[in-house]
């Protein structure tokens, strides 16, 4: 009679292990699965809303169907939703393009000398991430107001530089710089912790090399932290392609006035005025469903053109 392998004897010994170390796993992710669905499926059947003729206070099934009849309107002369659109994609784009500012952040804080002194400037450059957005409107206006804002009393008051007061916050053509600096502030210092944990992940070893071969801090930062961090940013930078129609509403509502109305109108913001404010649910449902369908077209297109090109992906 022949004798089993090696390799056979394993395989029938791992077999059963295997099967019984993994059943604990899959049945601990069986309640976060069904807090996803719970919370981010089950409330699709809303979508309904954007072909039905809906008012508020009325079942469902006793609504009128209309079709494609409120995604029609969102593309009509008569909308605003395209001027929305042009704000969010710029807007989104403006955050795409700062995106490495995190990353610059991290590799300086990594590279001071004094570790005292690294500590205070991450803890000062995180904060802002915990502030509210009134207060950092707060913080704007105080320096930016017409009346009382510190820039127009030195600039205008002190030092006669400029001819009259200044007022960027009312101002249409410095709206986007605004926000995209304002958010970058807030959230700058908050990210940069995630590419300082993937700093750290590094092995030391290559730092220790690179100074044997006489590369100084600049160099090593080139050749060896960055591409040890890249995919981190990778990830990142398709989470946030995946977001670009997705980036926030209250910065855009605190910051929101009439003057600068048709710069700063992002869909969340639309959606909320339409929605709440109008009482138009099924319409803005439908400029919600076209954020949200064109948001997994961008995820889906990012991820597959960086599989291609860098061989990384998240999906």
């Amino acid at each position: 009679m022949p004798q089993p392998t090696l390799s056979a004897e394993r395989h029938s010994v791992r077999k059963p292990v295997r099967r019984k170390g993994l059943f604990p796993l899959y049945a601990m992710t069986v309640p976060f699965f069904l807090v996803a669905v719970l919370f981010h499926y089950v409330p699709l059947w809303g979508w309904s809303i954007a072909f039905l003729d809906y008012s508020p206070g009325i079942d469902l099934a006793e609504a009128k169907f209309v079709g494609l009849k409120y995604f029609e309107r969102l593309f009509s002369g008569t909308s605003e939703f395209g001027l929305v659109l042009r704000n969010t994609l710029v807007l989104s784009f403006l955050h795409l393009l700062l995106s490495p500012v995190p990353v610059l952040l991290a590799i300086m804080i990594t590279n001071l000398r004094s570790r005292l002194y690294g500590k205070i400037v991450q803890t000062v450059t995180s904060f802002p991430n915990f502030t509210s957005w009134i207060i950092v409107y707060s913080i704007f206006f105080s320096f930016f107001s017409i009346d009382d804002g510190m820039v127009n009393k030195l600039l205008y008051g002190k030092l006669h530089w400029i001819d009259e007061p200044s007022n960027l916050l009312a101002d249409p053509s410095w709206t986007w710089w605004f926000m995209t600096l304002a958010t970058l502030w807030k959230t700058a210092g908050w990210t940069a912790i995630i590419y300082i944990s993937a700093i750290a992940g590094i092995d030391q070893e290559q730092y220790q090399a690179a100074e044997v071969d006489g590369a100084n801090r600049f160099q090593q930062a080139l050749h060896i932290t960055i591409p040890g961090i890249m995919p981190t940013f990778t990830i990142l930078l398709l989470i946030n392609i995946g977001n670009m129609l997705n980036i926030g509403f209250e910065q855009y509502y605190v910051f929101h006035n009439a003057l600068i109305h048709e710069k700063i109108e992002v869909i969340d913001t639309y959606t909320y005025r339409m929605g709440l404010v109008q009482n138009d649910f099924s319409y803005s449902t439908a400029a919600g469903i076209f954020k949200s369908l064109i948001s997994v077209i961008l995820l889906f297109s990012a991820n597959f053109i960086t599989k291609l090109t860098t061989g990384r992906s998240i999906m």
